[in-house]
């Protein structure tokens, strides 16, 4: 058996990076009465890198999203970011510690602008509160300022600068996305989680988005996506994770993963390739 001291020095050694884990989700069971959507699930995402989630629907994907994020509180195991324990906090304490998601349908303030959209995001943020807001305090200001410039610099980063003033639900798809992207960025996430990012996007508009996903993660962030869309998946990932009715099954390159004999039949329902 590998020594993993000795793994670790000798990648030291060679000058290798050494992976630095960001988000461990540690043999995560969920449980809704007698159906099991997440069985001891184990998943380690490290810093900088875009890690894919996939498997066919209903496999226990967004459940692992939901877990992250404290919409639900995980029936057995734990859940770790940035080394602190996150399982069973508030959402909104999950979102101030540095992670943010976007959802498989979109969720916009439609009758807002998307410059607007995006402020709300901000707001996560924000010192003040409601009494500082009602009497217009300079902090509140400030903060307002700060707010309406991030979001101005955000909607500019995911290329919809130009579509500020615009009501979010007069938005073409593909920039209702992008928007609801930039929202996430204005909470100032060290993790953005991505929940089928492509659904609905055209081979051009998923282009696009293959680079904007690379440019967040160029920024600074670490990305973890939920997508259907293979080829994506493919071409984005440094690692992948297969799940299949709540189970790990596979984990690794987007190279190693395609071939694996389980990921192909839980794909495909058939034990070879051909």
């Amino acid at each position: 058996m590998t020594n993993p001291t000795e793994t670790t020095a000798a990648a030291a050694a060679a000058g290798t990076p050494l992976a630095e884990p960001l988000l461990e989700i540690d043999n995560v069971t969920m449980q809704f009465g007698g159906v099991v959507a997440l069985k001891e699930a184990a998943i380690t995402v490290n810093t900088g890198e875009i890690f894919a989630l996939i498997g066919p629907n209903g496999a226990g994907k967004t459940t692992v999203f939901n877990v992250v994020t404290g919409v639900y509180r995980p029936t057995s195991g734990q859940v770790r970011f940035a080394g602190r324990r996150i399982d069973g906090m508030k959402r909104f304490q999950v979102t101030k510690g540095g992670v943010a998601r976007t959802f498989q349908n979109i969720r916009l303030f439609h009758n807002m602008s998307a410059l607007e959209n995006v402020m709300v995001g901000a707001d996560a943020h924000h010192r003040t509160g409601a009494v500082g807001a009602v009497l217009n305090l300079p902090w509140h200001r400030r903060e307002e300022r700060g707010g309406r410039e991030l979001a101005r610099e955000l909607l500019d980063f995911v290329g919809i600068g130009r579509r500020s003033s615009d009501t979010a639900k007069n938005l073409p798809y593909g920039d209702q996305r992008r928007l609801e992207i930039a929202r996430a960025l204005a909470t100032d996430p060290k993790i953005l989680l991505l929940d089928e990012p492509a659904a609905g996007m055209n081979p051009a508009e998923k282009e696009s988005l293959q680079d904007l996903i690379r440019k967040i993660r160029d920024s600074g962030r670490t990305v973890l996506l939920i997508e259907h869309d293979m080829g994506l998946v493919m071409h984005i990932s440094d690692r992948v994770a297969v799940l299949d009715f709540g189970q790990l099954i596979a984990e690794g390159t987007p190279a190693v993963v395609q071939r694996n004999p389980a990921v192909i039949e839980a794909y495909l329902g058939a034990s070879d390739a051909s």
